[in-house]
């Protein structure tokens, strides 16, 4: 029998794991506490090991040699007395000095700050206009205030307005002023100063800095031969630049889980290095040789994302990942993770209260731990490389899940297959991008013939992503924080317990394959989306509003568009609309208008009619725009213009031609200029036409069928109008009025002019409690619909509408609580259907 190598007790790759998580333990607690809490801790941590060794000393001089438990007490004791003097240190940084007493009187200050990571742009739906938000790590290097000026070095967050924000770079120094306020509890930084106007350029950034965005640029540019989808994704994937994604694709592989794709994490780069080491091994190369061709691609890879810390966090992470797997070592790996994360902890304490860095900590660990033993175990009914590939998937997939329940109370139930399905066109598409980022600069024509390949990839990512969004349950609803993890370990214990015998587990596979086969099959035989014969589809899009309204087979007239793109798109694909003969955008607010790129995209759009009023004019403006770059006409709306497809006609009741819209601030006299539509439904559908009032300034007279060009057809001059309706009009079946966001003002002046009677009433302004009770009661709805969002600051619905409301016997449906809602034809009459949340 061969001798066996003497391993000391304790001295296994696990015995760096308890330290480690001791370490991340004490930085997670001790950064919400005051500096002598950090101090206490190291002197008692040090006292104790102290002791500790001193017995263990004493023992191995009597004979006997130091215990496993001791030698892994010492380890921790150490380890958090290292990272509690860390702490230490860092807390009294960012608590001490002129900068945090600055910031607790909230004094007005101008900074000479050095950025240390990419600038963050969040967009903010809400209100009438965009309001996108930047949000930018730096250290403050100069702050002035009014008879005082301090030369420090200390980091602090700026937040304020995105201009000027998105072209600056990591290591760049600019100039900016705001007022100090102080950080939230546990945060790492001396303070959050609010920018008030754009930056100040005052330096160059680094020539690292400088090289990689050259080749990011180049990326950007070379990607602009791909269809709009995969131009934006592309350079998502290869270096972690967002700025062009469209939000639907963004929203469809976060449903998917595969949002991870698009950003530099220890994740991404695992599942890039296990693609190069895959082909590495159809090449033939050694194992040794697999490992380090993984780990050059990281490299390459993290240079073009550009080495910000996050990045350079990440490289970390997916080195030992590759290394571990690429040499067959993961008992090893494991070693080297914990060192990785001890050392990155008394690098930067405040990792240990970031989510991104727990998910590439935990994705990391799922596969130098669970993915060997999974793919051994499924090498015997499949193939090694689709083993392996299943392996690592499920068990990165499997570690996260826990941490994903703490975060956002879900279940990405959609995540494995489509992670398997995505995996195979990652590693293509990084390539082939990358290598179109370093050739853009010498050749810019060779740079997009790699790219076209690699968009292939890439659309395909967005199929599956698109695909996997669209399943039932793809993100299932689970309980949030620590009731939720408890619920999640009863069914791993439970599933685990159930899985061990071979009978258990195929009656357990045949469990998972019914209800995956109820989920796909028998749930959209059941409860179908859309409802057969339906005629207007109120769309959950938040609070906005976003209405569709029956054109045909797979055609749809689109009133108002929600305040994002991602939701409006998919509705309409819900719906299974291809072709908008019509769009309706009743006033130019953001939470109407922010959607029309999702109404674009994919679609042939015949026309857009907007109001007459322009306010406010950023989000007019920036709809024209929108519709001049698709080639797409764009009218404005006047009184008594008129519509017919397929079963349903539309009539324009409001504005007035000429009136001015009354309100008590520029959102009301926005509101009260809101397009208000009189639909009429009935029978068999005659040939789409539009109609205008005799003679009405501005009006067109046109079939607003578009070919797949974009181009417009069936004009006519301006002020022409055209005979009367079709006569053939069919049975009707009801009415209903589409009131945009009239309030008060415009409501009373438009029951001066005669409310027509309808079924169907879509509420004004989201349920506001602006409402004229004269206007609501001359309509005679039976049902209200109210487009708002689940969670807004207006209060809207008002309760003061919902209750005038039922008094006039309708029946309120409200997209944040039913989801989307169906207008439907049965039996000759209306119905309404809700899809439920």
């Amino acid at each position: 029998m061969p001798a066996q190598p003497f391993r000391r007790p304790g001295a296994g790759p696990a015995a760096l794991v308890a330290p480690a998580l001791a370490s991340w333990l004490a930085a997670l607690v001790l950064l919400t506490c005051p500096v002598v809490a950090g101090v206490a801790a190291a002197l008692t941590s040090a006292v104790a090991a102290a002791v500790l060794r001193t017995a263990a000393s004493r023992r191995r001089r009597r004979g006997g040699g130091p215990g496993a438990a001791a030698r892994a007490g010492l380890a921790v004791l150490a380890s958090v007395a290292v990272t509690a003097t860390v702490v230490a240190l860092r807390v009294h940084e960012v608590k001490a000095g002129p900068v945090p007493d600055l910031a607790r009187r909230e004094a007005a200050v101008s900074v000479e700050a050095e950025i240390t990571d990419d600038p963050r742009i969040r967009p903010h739906p809400g209100g009438v206009t965009r309001r996108d938000t930047a949000v930018v790590r730096a250290r403050a290097l100069l702050v002035s205030a009014p008879r005082e000026r301090y030369v420090v070095d200390v980091p602090v967050v700026l937040l304020g307005p995105a201009a000027g924000w998105r072209s600056l770079l990591p290591s760049q120094r600019v100039r900016v002023r705001g007022r100090l306020t102080p950080a939230r509890p546990g945060e790492p930084v001396a303070a959050v100063l609010l920018v008030r106007g754009p930056p100040e350029p005052i330096g160059v950034p680094s020539p690292v800095q400088r090289a990689a965005e050259v080749l990011r640029a180049g990326l950007r540019e070379a990607s602009d031969v791909l269809p709009d989808d995969q131009r934006g994704l592309l350079p998502g994937l290869v270096v972690g630049d967002v700025s062009r994604m469209n939000e639907e694709v963004r929203l469809d592989m976060t449903t998917a889980g595969l949002s991870h794709l698009t950003a530099v994490s220890g994740t991404n780069l695992a599942i890039v290095a296990g693609a190069v080491l895959t082909l590495s091994r159809f090449a033939g190369l050694p194992l040794a040789l697999r490992a380090v061709v993984a780990v050059i691609a990281m490299i390459a890879f993290s240079i073009v994302a550009r080495p910000s810390p996050s990045v350079l966090r990440a490289l970390v992470m997916g080195m030992v990942a590759a290394l571990a797997l690429g040499t067959g070592r993961t008992r090893d790996g494991v070693a080297a993770l914990s060192a990785t994360v001890l050392g990155l902890l008394a690098f930067d304490p405040g990792l240990a209260r970031e989510w991104g860095f727990a998910l590439s900590v935990f994705a990391t660990g799922g596969i130098l731990v669970l993915a060997p033993r999974w793919r051994d175990r499924l090498e015997r009914r499949m193939p090694r490389l689709p083993a392996e590939a299943l392996a690592v998937t499920v068990a990165a997939q499997a570690a996260v899940t826990p941490l994903l329940v703490l975060m956002s109370g879900r279940l990405d139930l959609a995540a494995i297959p489509a992670n398997l399905l995505a995996e195979p066109a990652v590693a293509p598409a990084t390539v082939l991008g990358f290598a179109a980022a370093v050739t853009a600069p010498i050749s810019m024509d060779v740079a997009r013939l790699l790219v076209r390949p690699a968009g292939w990839a890439v659309g395909w990512i967005i199929a599956v992503a698109e695909r996997a969004a669209d399943l039932p349950f793809a993100a299932a609803e689970w309980p949030g924080g620590a009731l939720g993890l408890a619920a999640l370990a009863a069914m791993a214990l439970v599933g685990w317990v159930v899985l061990r015998g071979r009978a258990r587990r195929r009656f357990a596979a045949a469990l998972a394959a019914g209800a995956l086969l109820t989920a796909l099959v028998a749930v959209p035989v059941v409860s179908p989306w859309p409802p057969p014969g339906w005629l207007l589809v109120a769309c959950d899009v938040g609070q906005g509003d976003a209405l569709v309204l029956a054109a045909g087979p797979g055609r749809a007239v689109v009133v108002d568009a929600g305040p994002a793109p991602g939701p409006a798109n998919r509705c309409l694909r819900a719906l299974g609309v291809r072709q908008v003969p019509l769009v309706v955008l009743t006033h130019p607010h953001l939470d109407h208008v922010g959607g029309l790129p999702g109404v674009l995209r994919g679609r042939s759009v015949g026309a857009v009619v907007v109001s007459p009023g322009r306010v406010p004019e950023e989000e007019a403006g920036r709809v024209s725009r929108q519709l001049q770059a698709a080639r797409i006409p764009e009218w404005r709306a006047v009184r008594g213009m008129r519509w017919r497809f397929g079963p349903t006609e539309i009539t324009v009741l409001a504005p007035e031609p000429g009136t001015a819209p009354q309100g008590t601030g520029e959102g009301s006299i926005a509101n009260n200029a809101s397009v208000v539509l009189l639909v009429r439904w009935s029978g068999p559908p005659p040939v789409a036409t539009v109609h205008a009032a005799e003679g009405s300034s501005g009006a067109r007279e046109a079939s607003v069928t578009r070919g797949a060009s974009g181009a417009q057809t069936g004009g006519a001059p301006e002020g022409q109008g055209v005979p009367g309706a079709p006569e053939d009009q069919g049975a009707p079946l009801g009415t209903a009025l589409l009131a945009g966001d009239l309030e008060t003002e415009a409501q009373e002046a438009l029951l001066r002019d005669g409310v027509p009677r309808v079924d169907v009433l879509k509420v004004p302004h989201h349920g506001s409690s602006r409402q004229a009770p004269a206007f609501l009661a001359a309509t005679g709805a039976r049902a209200a619909l109210i487009s708002v969002g689940a969670v807004n600051d207006y209060g809207h619905p008002a309760q003061v509408t919902l209750r005038r409301l039922r008094g006039l016997g309708m029946r309120p449906y409200r997209t944040d609580l039913s989801g989307d809602i169906a207008v439907v034809a049965a039996h000759g009459h209306l119905a309404v259907v809700v899809r439920g949340r």
